[in-house]
């Protein structure tokens, strides 16, 4: 049942990322202007000599089968703007900056989210749950560039606690990592407190309670491990969205990740920087959701169960 439910899921994800490389390629295909559109005209001669060079001038159905070809391959071909640089060069540089920034919030998401959540349940309608429900609702309301900019604002300028921008030091990391976090972290909080509050109320707690447990000791042992299956179930989606790296908040204080690289590959019409990326970011997120899946259903074999259910109806 295990390799079954492994090889339609493995499937499923291969066509998706089908579906994504191609709908990608005809987007560009679609899209109006080139590459080397520039105020200051360039001389026919030349444009055509570029066109031939990159294969622009060939029909578009044999630029497809070559773009499919270096999916498969994984050569994802030159950048139209950046000189001798290809598209696996600037995800191999972009990309681990983007990674080591995202582990930052995912890490501190989890940390405390859980731990907001925990005390919001434990102590529901008391001050602590309106106070943590509170600060979620900002986490989910406010945008993170919004958010960005009031942590440098605070912390860079008027404390002058923390770098404003730039890459370097873990110190640089600590503010667009919180700013990545805000969000995730207000999400994991509230999904936290709506589980233990499910879960609290059902009769096996109750007897472990009625037993002398302490509440620490029926939190941990019986509530919080059966509280947490959706939030594993989150960490698919987060993972992808976190380590690819945040467009906005890379931009905001000039992080070099792959996010800088992608807003600038729309901007210069770089489109293999753009179905490059795309398809990067695509691969992630599945293979993130792929990964969760399986391990849900060795957390929950319920979920086998009804997979198994489904499929025979």
């Amino acid at each position: 049942m295990k390799r079954k439910y492994f090889i339609r899921k493995f499937f499923l994800l291969i066509l998706s990322l089908f579906i994504v490389a191609t709908a990608t390629f005809f987007l560009m295909q679609a899209a109006p202007g080139d590459p080397f559109m520039q105020e200051q005209a360039i001389p026919e001669e030349i444009m055509k000599s570029m066109y031939a060079h990159y294969g622009l001038d060939q029909p578009w159905y044999i630029q497809y089968v070559k773009y499919l070809k270096g999916l498969v391959t994984w050569d994802l071909g030159p950048s139209f703007k950046y000189e001798g640089r290809t598209v696996n060069d600037i995800i191999r540089e972009g990309f681990p900056v983007s990674f080591l920034l995202g582990m930052e919030a995912i890490s501190f998401s989890l940390f405390a989210g859980i731990i907001l959540g925990t005390i919001a349940a434990v102590k529901r309608s008391q001050w602590q749950d309106n106070i943590a429900m509170v600060l979620a609702v900002i986490g989910i309301s406010v945008p993170n560039f919004i958010m960005a900019t009031f942590l440098q604002y605070l912390f860079a300028m008027k404390m002058d606690i923390l770098p404003v921008a730039r890459w370097g030091s873990f110190a640089h990391s600590i503010l667009p990592a919180l700013a990545l976090a805000a969000l995730p972290t207000a999400f994991i909080a509230r999904l936290t407190r709506a589980n233990m509050v499910e879960v609290m109320e059902m009769d096996y707690v109750q007897t472990a309670r009625s037993k002398g447990l302490s509440i620490r000791q029926v939190v941990t042992k019986h509530v919080l491990k059966n509280s947490l299956l959706p939030v594993v179930t989150y960490l698919g989606p987060l993972a992808s969205a976190i380590l690819t790296g945040s467009f906005i908040v890379e931009k905001i204080f000039g992080i070099p990740g792959l996010g800088g690289w992608f807003v600038n590959s729309i901007t210069n019409r770089d489109y293999t920087v753009i179905m490059g990326v795309t398809v990067f970011y695509s691969t992630i997120l599945m293979i993130s959701v792929l990964v969760i899946d399986l391990a849900y259903t060795v957390i929950d074999p319920r979920i086998r169960l009804e997979n198994k259910k489904v499929t025979e109806l």
